[in-house]
């Protein structure tokens, strides 16, 4: 079970030669950690095997952006974007994430690869007000219809300004 943390207003520094990695099965447990995802997140190895990955997920991130995540993985394609993590302190850190199915030697997809690395400050500001309106428009919808109705949102936002998800995220970290 998700341990239940309260946000603090302290941000934690990701320097841009630091990469997080993990590892997930394919109901998003965690199988694998490396020592700067411990040390970030400020979790010990055991407390993070065998968890679902959300137990760093920040209350922040619309829930509508991981519905994308995991309709993106689902179709085997790889996922990029912006994500508000929380520590086991409460603090946060920004990442850009790139997610990738993991396969075995046949292709069959057995999990999720996940690196993600410090996101330009210039991207971060781009994105707030995005999830930001994504977060407004999940807590006024009925939880079980909130996440397709922030994505629905971001996604018809996004059209009127001629991108999609992808080239927005790709974009923010390619030019800062």
């Amino acid at each position: 079970m998700k341990p239940k943390i309260t946000p603090i207003n302290q941000e934690i520094e990701i320097l841009p030669n630091q990469m997080i990695v993990s590892k997930t099965d394919l109901a998003g447990r965690i199988t694998y950690v490396n020592r700067t995802f411990m040390k970030v997140a400020d979790y010990t190895e055991p407390q993070l095997l065998g968890v679902q990955h959300n137990i760093i997920r920040h209350p922040d991130m619309p829930r509508g952006v991981f519905r994308f995540l995991w309709s993106t993985l689902k179709e085997g394609r790889e996922f990029f974007g912006y994500v508000k993590n929380m520590t086991s302190s409460g603090a946060y850190y920004w990442v850009f994430a790139n997610v990738t199915p993991d396969r075995d030697a046949e292709g069959k997809v057995q999990g999720y690869y996940s690196v993600r690395r410090s996101a330009p400050d210039s991207a971060i500001k781009a994105i707030i007000p995005l999830y930001n309106e994504m977060v407004r428009i999940e807590r006024a919808t009925p939880v079980a219809e909130a996440p397709d109705a922030s994505l629905r949102w971001l996604l018809q936002h996004l059209a009127k300004s001629g991108q999609n998800y992808e080239e927005l995220m790709l974009g923010l970290y390619q030019n800062p």
